[in-house]
């Protein structure tokens, strides 16, 4: 049987803006149904990756397929029409419109009757259901994080990026948007995020990509990047987490994980929130 076809590939991407490379030949793999975190320092290029893939990125040298087809430099705009959505670090709400209204920003693309996807957004985010004729810039940073994310969903993506969602959280939001970000993959939706705090990203991603200087410097699954020393060194307090199984020996970068979860994971999971037989399927 063939391999399924990932969603999103970026292929040796190298790119820059204003003629500064800032990205060198980076390789990543997002599967159907995945969730894979970018780690490594300040400066890396983790943003930058996202930005490659929204086309906001001059794009110098490789190239990134969506779907099995190339979408690289194509504008912002035809990257979100084609099913790709993203959540900034900051500025990702509209704080003068209530929660209901940001909502209805969030689907300016859609020519349908939007309500019952609405309706699902206050369901997955059960918070925002009493809050939903509040001003956004009146609710808590976990809250926000909570609209932003729904707001990018109301198109129903194929894919949502997230760039450093629990940043400046306290560890109780940061612990509330991670279920969030677990339970919208488990609904179907495959999910890249850049996340500074590591080893709460690492224990939920399938698999993850470390970044250093703009190049790929490692990756595997995500249970295997925690109990790796060099990461832990690196980005977890120069610990590693309890051992985990690591990844295959002599995989190349960007190598998917098919079916196969870390247990840091599976132990998070609900095992029937998606059968090993459709790791993708969407739940309604």
């Amino acid at each position: 049987m063939a391999a399924e076809r990932p969603v999103l590939v970026l292929d040796r991407v190298t790119g820059g803006y204003g003629g500064a490379e800032i990205i060198h030949e980076i390789s990543i793999i997002l599967g159907r149904g995945e969730i894979v975190t970018l780690i490594g320092p300040n400066g890396a290029g983790k943003s930058s990756v996202m930005n490659a893939v929204l086309g906001t990125l001059v794009i110098g040298g490789g190239r990134i397929l969506l779907h099995g087809e190339d979408i690289t430099g194509t504008p912002p705009e035809r990257v979100v029409r084609r099913g790709v959505s993203y959540v900034p670090q900051t500025a990702n709400v509209f704080p003068n419109l209530t929660v209901n209204e940001n909502l209805e920003m969030g689907a300016y693309v859609r020519t349908d009757d939007f309500r019952p996807r609405m309706d699902e957004m206050y369901e997955l985010f059960a918070p925002l259901a009493g809050r939903r004729r509040s001003p956004a810039g009146t609710l808590s940073g976990g809250q926000r994080q909570m609209v932003a994310i729904a707001k990018a969903l109301m198109v129903e993506p194929d894919i949502l990026l997230l760039d450093e969602p629990t940043a400046g959280l306290s560890p109780r939001f940061r612990e509330e948007i991670f279920a969030v970000v677990e339970d919208v993959n488990a609904r179907g939706t495959p999910i890249l995020m850049v996340e500074q705090n590591a080893r709460q990203a690492l224990g939920i991603a399938d698999r993850g990509y470390v970044l250093v200087d703009g190049r790929n410097r490692t990756d595997g699954t995500g249970a295997g990047l925690l109990a790796d020393p060099e990461v832990g060194a690196m980005f977890l307090g120069g610990g590693t987490a309890e051992p985990a199984p690591a990844p295959s020996p002599g995989a190349p970068i960007g190598t998917p994980a098919g079916t196969a979860r870390g247990e840091a994971r599976a132990g998070r999971r609900d095992p029937d929130a998606r059968p090993p037989s459709a790791p993708g399927a969407r739940r309604r």
